[in-house]
């Protein structure tokens, strides 16, 4: 086996349509968004035999709280690398070879993943017997996350929701003050900026930056990736969501809703018509982007996000915790403050 660096998008893309478990954290052009950002970039093949096994898109995050190398939801490995935990052990334990001389070449405390791999003992076990420890603080991606399979009917999608958001959905329909419109355009950015601000304020929590937003709309809509959804009453903009289109999945990025007419409840007919198109594009499944249980975590900053996912159908997915992979004893320092941050955040 042997890892090297990948440069032809089709490859990649290519491999990444055979993998079952993945997101757009994955794809060619998250790599693109990441050199937007200004982080380091490598885009690493596992080959066994000249056969691509495994993708993982590295990148290089240089934050007040340390340097380190960053995978999310990553490595990914064919249908046919999954099977054998001590194949996968085998791939993974390659792979990492190459991340250690990525670090030190670049002088980074650690580095941390969070593989889409079940939670279970077993993959928990492959992970501490390389050598990694949980992490403080998920990767800025989901450790869980709720799907929903869109390969039915529009009409049995509704059927399966549950009662009060399939009333909701159909309620706003019959509003002719309610409209759910669609945008390609870049300059709309800050139109959903300006939303999240608000909703970010009232709830005390840091937003991503304007840049964030606009240099992941300007990279996915290249491809046809992507597209601004906004829910509005009056034409005023109420509720707002940032959909991304990927190898035959839909994913709720981001989104933002204000508190004015929540009365007519326009993120659930907003969020149907994002569903829609997903089916139009020819999607498999949705992803709603985070979850946590919400009756055994009542009190976490997702629970009531997740309780509206829930409504629309589905089932949680739920993989091993973020992990850290420490190459110098300034990670220590990095783990303190991370503890602290998580203690304030309630998370």
């Amino acid at each position: 086996m042997e890892v090297k660096e990948i440069q032809n998008k089709k490859i990649w893309e290519d491999f990444l349509l055979k993998c079952e478990e993945k997101t757009f954290l994955s794809s060619w052009n998250w790599g693109e968004f990441n050199s937007m950002m200004e982080n380091k970039i490598w885009r690493l093949g596992i080959f066994d035999g000249g056969k691509l096994v495994g993708t993982a898109l590295i990148s290089k995050i240089t934050a007040k709280r340390g340097t380190f190398l960053l995978i999310q939801h990553g490595p990914s490995f064919a249908k046919a690398s999954e099977g054998s935990a001590g194949y996968r052990k085998e791939v993974f334990e390659i792979f990492l070879q190459k991340l250690k001389e990525i670090g030190k070449e670049e002088r980074v405390s650690f580095i941390r993943i969070n593989p889409l791999w079940e939670r279970n003992q077993e993959n928990q076990n492959i992970l501490r017997d390389l050598g990694f420890k949980e992490a403080p603080m998920h990767a800025n991606a989901y450790e869980a996350t709720w799907k929903l399979d869109i390969t039915i009917p529009e009409e049995e999608l509704l059927k399966n929701m549950r009662k009060t958001t399939r009333y909701l959905i159909r309620q706003g329909m019959k509003n002719q003050d309610i409209i759910v419109e669609k945008s390609e355009r870049l300059d709309d950015i800050e139109k959903y900026q300006k939303l999240n601000k608000e909703i970010a304020k009232r709830q005390k929590f840091v937003p991503f930056s304007f840049e964030y937003a606009k240099n992941e709309f300007e990279v996915f809509s290249k491809d046809n990736q992507i597209l601004l959804f906004f829910g509005k009453y009056k034409k005023e903009i109420i509720s707002s969501a940032l959909v991304i289109f990927w190898s035959g999945i839909g994913f709720y990025h981001q989104a933002a809703s204000s508190s004015k007419y929540t009365k007519f409840s326009i993120p659930y007919l907003l969020l149907w018509e994002a569903i829609k198109e997903a089916k139009k594009r020819g999607c498999n499944l949705y992803d709603f982007w985070g979850y946590v249980n919400p009756f055994e975590n009542p009190k976490h900053p997702w629970a009531g996000p997740t309780l509206f996912k829930m409504g629309f159908g589905g089932k949680p997915y739920e993989y091993v915790k973020t992990q850290d992979f420490p190459l110098s004893k300034r990670y220590w320092l990095t783990y303190i403050f991370e503890k602290i941050r998580k203690a304030k955040r309630r998370l």
